[in-house]
């Protein structure tokens, strides 16, 4: 699991998708974790989640889901992560 900032998270993604055998779930936080209504927690516990029961690939844990690395954008618009 790794925690990374979310506007590069898809490149970084991407980078890691060569990776072979192991499960990498990258995560963060829409809103920074300093704040009082921050998605920092419950994004950390999907991640966590889906590094155990995962299939081996790159995946990113935002918005309420999991994701596949390469098959998501963060939608700047509507302030959360959407499925290509």
């Amino acid at each position: 699991m790794i925690t990374h900032g979310t506007d590069t998270m898809t490149e970084t993604a991407k980078a890691l998708a060569g990776v072979v055998g192991k499960t990498i779930v990258l995560t963060g936080a829409l809103s920074p974790a300093r704040f009082a209504e921050t998605d920092a927690p419950f994004n950390l516990g999907m991640a966590f989640a889906a590094a155990q029961v995962a299939a081996p690939g790159v995946y990113i844990a935002m918005s309420g889901q999991v994701f596949g690395g390469l098959k998501v954008r963060k939608d700047r618009d509507a302030g959360r992560f959407v499925a290509l």
